[in-house]
């Protein structure tokens, strides 16, 4: 099972910035997809952003326009770029990666608070 660890995490104000980094323990190109979820306080994980092998992305609308998803496959490593956060954004963060019939992949995840 290929291991995934989440990093970037932390404290931030409103309208700040934060990246987050997602380091899979093999190499990056075996996965179909690699997605960002993030799970609020009280509420359902829910999908922020994917990006396919070939670099197509898709992004949840809530976050369309503030984050980037991106991959370095020589790093194997997806990051999630943050901007413009608001409190709402207030959650952790889970890497997701996908193989074909093949359970999926997670990370322990990442808090991220968007607070005064």
């Amino acid at each position: 099972q290929v291991q995934l660890v989440e990093s970037g995490g932390g404290l931030v104000q409103p309208g700040g910035s934060l990246k987050l980094s997602c380091v899979t323990s093999g190499s990056i190109s075996m996965f179909n997809t690699m997605a960002w979820y993030r799970q609020p306080p009280e509420k359902q994980r829910e999908l922020v952003a994917i990006i396919s092998s070939g670099g197509t992305t898709t992004y949840a609308d809530s976050v369309k326009g503030r984050f980037t998803i991106s991959r370095d496959n020589a790093k194997n490593t997806v990051y999630l770029q943050m901007d413009s956060l608001k409190p709402e954004d207030t959650a952790v963060y889970y890497c997701n990666g996908k193989i074909l019939f093949r359970p999926d992949s997670w990370g322990p995840g990442t808090q991220v608070t968007v607070s005064l």
